[in-house]
């Protein structure tokens, strides 16, 4: 689902759906943080190796979590989701799909797919009564497994 140009895209169009059927502003963020994916690294030798160096292998595969930030709209949808998870629910995780958008906003060009995503940390930016910055609130997902197309 990857469409491939020859400029880089810009990354101020994008699309969030936390698998709850969400749209409109609750669906809305204005910055996201990536996730990314590491894998371990396993260094295996065995003793009558002609060689002395060692053979690499794959290990476990880890995954950053994923930071959502939106501006306070009035919406509990984070604040339930986190409560879901807080009380043991375990239909709390879900399918969280970022999309980034073509620079017309017609077309999808890459999907983030994080699996079985849950929040682990839920918090806003203060508050000041002398500032004029857009009041915050914060998701942060772990996940399971993530996908591209």
């Amino acid at each position: 689902m990857a469409i491939l140009r020859d400029v880089p895209y810009g990354n101020q169009y994008f699309r969030v759906d936390l698998g709850d059927g969400g749209e409109g502003p609750a669906a809305g963020f204005s910055q996201i943080v990536l996730p990314d994916i590491s894998i371990d690294l396993i260094e295996y030798r065995t003793g009558n190796d002609k060689q002395s160096g060692t053979h690499k292998l794959p290990g476990l595969t880890h995954y950053g979590n994923a930071i959502l930030q939106r501006g306070i709209i009035g919406s509990l949808n984070l604040y339930d989701w986190i409560n879901q998870v807080r009380n043991g629910d375990a239909n709390a995780r879900r399918t969280v799909t970022i999309t980034l958008l073509s620079d017309d906003l017609a077309a999808v060009v890459l999907t983030w797919k994080l699996l079985r995503a849950w929040p682990v940390k839920y918090s806003f930016r203060d508050l000041n009564a002398k500032g004029t910055d857009v009041a915050i609130e914060e998701l942060v997902l772990a996940y399971e497994r993530l996908e591209m197309e």
